[in-house]
């Protein structure tokens, strides 16, 4: 089962980020989106991303123009007719993506692996859309792609095992390390990550302390990185609201209950980063 070319669906932040890793590991890849000014800024994002990475001294110009060269880009899902293996990098609504893998299952050849780069939805869910539930996986890469070593690959209760051992090749090709889990709300990263993030909302909602001084407490004292609330606002806070009512309604407990705090601000529009307010102004 060998992976020659890819397509990937969606050429946001994240099909960008994927696309570009792909054509890094020597993949020719077809980036889709519904409109061409989307596919555009997704070129034009991969292009300033490996521009910096020449930059830093960490690729040559010639590589560079040589992964740009295996990307081509496309507004119909009808591109995806060739490609070995189709990563869906849409956006987290199960109605899109079960539409997108009804349409890639009747365009794509047979042999064709479709892999979903969900953070939340059911593999199962997703690939019962298809005749091929057997060549459906979770492909969860990490934002950004290209620096973020780690894809979380979610096996459906169909995967078949030679699909995951191409995708585990796949990965590896592109320099990444996947770690594996079976399909479930969440699965691994989303369960635990996001109920930590609802804690520390929940702190603030409760008037235990201030944005800062919870973020600084995690970050100097637990060796994070970046704060929950911060990193709440990077991913976005309706995002993280949607990964907490998965796993709420899917494990059907109500300690994964969204802060009401968080429901709050999704409703105002205060989204964090990408609207320029969260817990922080940006």
């Amino acid at each position: 089962m060998e992976i020659q070319s890819l397509a990937v669906l969606g050429a946001g932040q994240m099909g960008a980020g994927i696309a570009q890793v792909a054509a890094c590991a020597g993949y020719p890849v077809v980036m889709i989106d519904i409109e061409q000014e989307y596919v555009d800024k997704g070129l034009a994002t991969i292009e300033r991303s490996l521009s910096r990475i020449v930059s830093k001294g960490r690729m040559s110009e010639q590589e560079a123009e040589k992964a740009v060269s295996l990307i081509s880009t496309s507004v119909s899902r009808e591109s995806a007719s060739d490609a070995d293996l189709v990563i869906e990098a849409i956006p987290e609504v199960l109605k899109l993506k079960v539409s997108a893998f009804s349409d890639l299952d009747r365009i794509c050849k047979g042999t064709a692996i479709l892999a979903t780069n969900t953070s939340s939805i059911s593999i199962d869910e997703i690939a019962s859309s298809t005749n091929r539930p057997d060549r459906v996986i979770g492909m969860h890469f990490m934002n950004p792609v290209p620096i973020m070593k780690l894809i979380e690959i979610i096996n459906g209760s169909q995967t078949l095992p030679e699909v995951t051992r191409a995708i585990l090749e796949v990965s590896e090709r592109m320099g990444k390390t996947p770690l594996q889990c079976n399909d479930s709300p969440g699965f691994i990263s989303n369960r635990i990550l996001c109920p930590m993030l609802n804690e520390a909302i929940l702190a603030l909602q409760e008037g235990v302390a201030e944005p800062e001084a919870i973020d600084g407490i995690m970050k100097l004292g637990m060796n994070h990185p970046i704060g929950p609330l911060a990193l709440a606002d990077l991913i976005g806070l309706d995002t993280v609201l949607h990964i907490m009512n998965v796993l709420k309604d899917g494990l059907e407990d109500e300690k994964y209950a969204p802060a009401e705090l968080l429901v709050t601000m999704v409703s105002e529009g205060k989204l964090g980063r990408k609207s320029g307010q969260g817990f922080y102004r940006y």
